[in-house]
């Protein structure tokens, strides 16, 4: 499956070094934003592990001038906020908005498919859920009728966002629709 092309969005930061803007694809516009690595886990860090003064993300091993950089990019595309500090007004701090807290599906499927693919000894760290102690996973589901069992039950459709010229021609299909492939 592939994105097709769109005109330019309005964000012009440099987080990837790159924009595509000329694709007509959520997933392409959300990559423009948190694709680049330091991003993803300066919001891990903001989400699960209580980070919010620049200092806190230093133990990542960021060098200075690049966690300036992407904090400023979060703040700028309205990811985090960033002011004085409620406890002491003297320090400042960046939060999460909630359109950054909207990124925690994201990075519990990132941890997940990193622990099947790349933890040989096993989940690092457990999602839990703070009031009844269950774990916590993320799944793909179907509107209608439940879980979806095998990606190759997926297919695409033009959504409203698509261009109506673009729509007609999603991978030559007259009804738009692209099926996801399965190697298995």
């Amino acid at each position: 499956m592939t994105c097709i092309m769109q005109v330019k969005s309005g964000y012009t930061g440099d987080m990837l070094g790159r924009t595509y803007d000329n694709q007509v694809c959520s997933a392409a516009r959300a990559l423009e934003v948190v694709g680049e690595r330091w991003s993803l886990l300066i919001i891990r860090d903001a989400l699960f592990a209580g980070s919010t003064r620049f200092n806190d993300w230093l133990r990542l091993g960021i060098a200075t001038n690049i966690l300036k950089s992407r904090l400023d990019g979060l703040v700028e595309v309205g990811i985090m906020e960033h002011g004085a500090a409620s406890r002491n007004p003297d320090h400042y701090e960046y939060l999460l908005t909630e359109k950054g807290r909207d990124l925690a599906p994201v990075i519990i499927t990132l941890t997940e498919w990193g622990d099947r693919w790349s933890a040989p000894a096993g989940s690092p760290i457990l999602y839990v859920h703070s009031v009844c102690g269950g774990s916590i996973t993320q799944q793909t589901t179907c509107a209608n009728c439940g879980r979806v069992h095998d990606p190759a039950e997926l297919t695409v459709r033009p959504g409203p966002g698509m261009p109506p010229d673009i729509a007609a021609r999603m991978d030559g299909n007259p009804r738009g629709e692209a099926q996801m492939r399965s190697t298995h």
